[in-house]
């Protein structure tokens, strides 16, 4: 077998999506930087390209428990192989309450976005939020990932992420909207209804998948 470059990225993107991570998820949960397996790390700035080293990829089977032989399977494998992927922006909820992350639609947009491969979506809009510390739990823990679909009908009790007209990106449990009021169910510690006036949600899209 020969080893390509791209073939070896190929592996980690996905071990990383099998395993329920983006990979910069996977470096993390692996106790490596969480910029080790981004896209602008895998090619120098003269163009020459970068190669992760043993030490991170041994690192990665052993977060994963996944065998080498696994990791190798990946390897020049086609999407017959693998099954239908596509690569959908990823970023750290943190930072994506920030303005540049979406456009007026609602949708992700801007070059701060990763990539994360995933099994085939409809949502040509949908992305991928890496949960970080443990506000949240017990519904997500740190180092989560969670795929929102903006096109997803929401339903009562589906779990959504909800931007508000000041900026603050949340994470909630979808209880009702109206024509005056959308009402959710905060998550964390202290589980308490919040109701927001309609004209101070930018938007509220639905949590159709997460990496638990």
């Amino acid at each position: 077998m020969i080893l390509r470059h791209a073939d070896i990225w190929q592996a980690i993107d996905q071990l990383a999506s099998t395993h329920g991570f983006s990979p910069s998820g996977l470096a993390r949960r692996a106790g490596l930087d969480p910029t080790t397996f981004n896209k602008s790390k895998r090619v120098a700035r003269d163009g020459r390209p970068r190669w992760p080293s043993t030490e991170s990829i041994a690192k990665i089977l052993e977060a994963t428990e996944a065998t080498l032989g696994e990791f190798v399977g990946y390897i020049g494998a086609t999407p017959a192989a693998t099954g239908a992927m596509r690569r959908i922006p990823v970023v750290a909820l943190a930072q994506a309450a920030a303005k540049s992350y979406f456009d007026d639609s609602g949708h992700p947009t801007g070059p701060g976005w990763d990539e994360l491969l995933f099994p085939e979506i409809s949502d040509p809009h949908a992305y991928a939020l890496e949960i970080g510390g443990d506000g949240m739990q017990p519904v997500y823990r740190d180092g989560d990932t969670i795929i929102v679909s903006p096109a997803a009908s929401l339903r009562r009790s589906d779990r959504v992420v909800i931007k508000t007209a000041e900026g603050e990106l949340l994470i909630c449990q979808f209880l009702r909207r109206g024509s005056r009021k959308v009402e959710l169910l905060s998550f964390g510690a202290a589980q308490a209804d919040l109701t927001l006036p309609v004209e101070n949600v930018a938007f509220v899209h639905r949590i159709v998948w997460a990496s638990q």
